[in-house]
């Protein structure tokens, strides 16, 4: 009984910890005109792996950073979201349609690797409660990085689907999608403290 509690826990952490992974997924479906496997791959990669290993910094960083990054999370994750919200707006403002997807590649690696950063900042401080719920790391590791990828490819394929109803200037409803998220997540931490 306690092992399915300690795993219905872990599934809840997860499920919770891949929600802005999963809404960032969907912008980036609005930003392409067909979704490919390698896009999917690129999600559920990049968003699976940073949140399944960012609770594992946390986990070995312990008790006395974790106060510390909780503090901050809120403010990382929004600078990032929002820069990259920002740029994606200006985009679509000074470049055509067609200039604009080609001048840049909305599942460039350097985008990924900061929104990853920036949708798992929260799984860092994540990790150190891990020990708490009596969570076995490599099973809490697992299953988050897999409810993530999943979640991510679903949101993906959402967003595509929700894109191709909305038309042109699909960067700029990413780009506010982007700075709403981060902006929401400062928000609801600075509300929490």
């Amino acid at each position: 009984m306690g092992s399915a509690v300690n795993f219905a826990s872990i599934l809840v952490l997860a499920g919770g910890l891949s929600m802005d992974a999963a809404a960032v997924s969907a912008t980036r479906g609005l930003a392409v005109p067909r979704v490919t496997l390698r896009h999917a791959l690129m999600v559920a990669t990049f968003f699976g792996g940073a949140q399944a290993l960012m609770p594992l910094g946390g986990w070995a960083v312990g008790r006395s950073v974790g106060p510390l990054v909780s503090r901050w999370d809120h403010w990382i994750a929004f600078a990032l979201m929002g820069g990259i919200g920002a740029k994606m707006l200006w985009e679509s403002r000074s470049a055509g349609e067609v200039e604009g997807r080609a001048a840049g590649d909305p599942f460039g690696l350097r985008v990924m690797f900061l929104l990853a950063i920036a949708t798992s900042i929260d799984a860092l401080a994540a990790g150190v409660t891990l020990p708490m719920l009596d969570a076995p790391i490599v099973l809490s590791l697992v299953t988050i990085g897999v409810t993530t990828a999943a979640l991510s490819v679903l949101g993906l394929f959402a967003g595509r689907r929700f894109g191709a109803l909305l038309g042109r200037r699909l960067d700029a409803v990413g780009g506010l999608a982007l700075i709403g998220l981060g902006s929401k997540i400062l928000v609801e931490h600075l509300r929490a403290g």
